[in-house]
């Protein structure tokens, strides 16, 4: 009893002095035991250093984040901003090339991405912009040639169909893209309030651009319809979101 008296004693002391001095939360190791100090509401702006290398600064208030962000380059330029209210990012992160000029701006309400992501080219004009709602992708995209024109033409997803529903009670769909390419990723499923949940959907075998859906004769009545999602990756290094909707000929396919 009095080893757990004398503990107490010293964890009550190094919370007073840690509230009096104004510094974060940190760990303290006393004995064999690990004592976590809770934050004692520090306000200011904290540097972290690596060696001798700015990497970051963060603005507290009263031991939360709050206001500007900073992280840096290892040659001392900014990197990205973030804007943070009680704790959470808020308004549009930025990020910066090396040279200073705008790389992205991430839009965020509460601590979550939601609005249109833009991206720059180094002469300021837009490159991209994505849609983003409640943390989640949604099929928004619009990509920019460097001259400024839209760019189109998108594949599209194309199926070739095995109907054997009445030999063995099997139909199958094989999916690719229009231009053959490779870089995709198929999911069965529908888009949910217009966004790309991963949670919500299917995904599929796809190898060397092609996935296939096998559905089976179930004698019970369900949709007669798959939808198709294609997760098309744009020369741009973006993910372009397909969808469609491929009509069945039986009302009993699952």
């Amino acid at each position: 009893m009095k080893v757990f008296s004398n503990l107490s004693v010293t964890v009550i002391m190094i919370l007073v002095i840690a509230a009096c001095t104004g510094r974060g939360s940190g760990k303290i190791t006393t004995g064999n035991d690990t004592i976590s100090v809770p934050d004692t509401g520090y306000t200011g702006i904290k540097q972290y250093m690596s060696g001798n290398l700015l990497i970051k600064e963060i603005t507290y208030k009263n031991g939360v984040r709050e206001g500007l962000m900073k992280s840096y380059y290892a040659g001392g330029q900014v990197y990205q901003t973030f804007w943070y209210e009680n704790g959470m990012r808020e308004d549009s992160g930025r990020y910066f090339y090396t040279e200073g000029q705008l790389f992205r701006t991430t839009p965020y309400k509460h601590d979550t991405i939601d609005g249109i992501q833009k991206q720059y080219y180094r002469s300021g004009k837009v490159k991209a912009k994505i849609g983003y709602s409640k943390g989640l992708r949604t099929p928004y995209l619009e990509e920019f040639t460097s001259d400024g024109r839209l760019v189109k033409g998108y594949p599209e997803i194309t199926e070739v169909i095995n109907d054997e529903y009445k030999s063995k009670g099997r139909y199958r769909i094989s999916l690719a893209l229009s231009d053959k390419s490779t870089k995709v990723k198929f999911f069965q499923g529908e888009f949910t309030d217009n966004r790309f949940d991963t949670a919500s959907v299917k995904e599929l075998n796809t190898v060397d651009g092609i996935a296939r859906i096998d559905l089976r004769k179930t004698g019970t009545p369900v949709k007669n319809y798959v939808g198709v999602i294609g997760v098309i990756l744009t020369p741009f290094g973006n993910r372009h979101l397909a969808y469609k909707r491929i009509d069945l000929p039986y009302n009993d396919l699952k």
